[in-house]
C-alpha cells in the first residue's frame, strides 16, 4: 500500500445538505477514482487484517459501498445493517441520533454466528450513534467487535470517545468544521 495517494483530495464539502449547518462529506468523487477507490479499501483492509476479522458489518447505505469490498479483500463475510423495514427476514433493532435526525437500525436476527470477529464499518464517523446502535446489534448476537474502521472521522465531533474501549480507525480525519 502506498501512502502516496491524499484520499482527502478526494472529498467533497457540500454546504447546507441534507439541512442548513451541515457540512456533508461526499465521497463520490473518491468512488469514481479506481485508484483511490482502491487505495482506500487497500488502507482499511491493512488495519484491520490482524483483527482476524469474521464478519464485516456495514450500515446503510454509504457503509455497504466500500464494506462489500473490504469483506472480500479480507476474506470475510458481510453482514447490512439496514434502515427499519428493509430486511426481509426476522430482525432486531437499535435506535440511534444523528448530528441531525434520529433513526432505527435492524439486523437480520441470524446474521452472526455466536463469537464471530466482527469489523465495523462506515464511511463517516460523526457523533458515533450510528456505530454505537450497531455495536449493540452485534453483542446481542453474541459477536465480538475487533473493530471500527471508516474512510472519514468528524473528530470536532467527538465520536471516538462515545465509542470508548473499541478500536476505531479513519483514513481521514477532520478536525473542524
Amino acid at each position: 500500500m502506498t501512502d502516496d495517494l491524499d484520499l482527502r483530495a478526494f472529498i467533497r464539502d457540500i454546504p447546507d445538505f441534507p439541512k442548513p449547518g451541515i457540512v456533508f462529506k461526499d465521497i463520490t468523487p473518491l468512488l469514481l477514482d479506481a485508484r483511490a477507490y482502491d487505495h482506500a479499501v487497500g488502507a482499511l483492509a491493512e488495519y484491520a487484517r490482524p483483527l482476524d476479522v469474521d464478519v464485516v458489518l456495514a450500515a446503510e447505505a454509504r457503509g455497504f459501498i466500500v464494506g462489500g469490498a473490504l469483506a472480500r479483500e479480507l476474506g470475510a463475510g458481510f453482514a447490512p445493517a439496514r434502515k427499519r423495514g428493509k430486511l426481509p427476514s426476522e430482525t432486531i433493532s437499535a435506535e440511534y441520533v444523528l448530528e441531525y435526525a434520529t433513526d432505527v437500525l435492524e439486523l437480520h436476527a441470524d446474521a452472526l454466528a455466536g463469537g464471530a470477529r466482527v469489523l465495523v464499518h462506515d464511511d463517516l464517523l460523526a457523533t458515533g450513534g450510528t456505530t454505537r446502535a450497531t455495536i449493540e446489534l452485534i453483542e446481542r448476537l453474541g459477536g465480538t467487535v475487533v473493530g471500527c474502521a471508516y474512510l472519514i472521522e468528524l473528530a470536532f465531533l467527538g465520536g471516538r470517545r462515545s465509542l470508548g474501549g473499541y478500536d476505531v480507525h479513519a483514513l481521514v480525519a477532520y478536525d473542524e468544521e
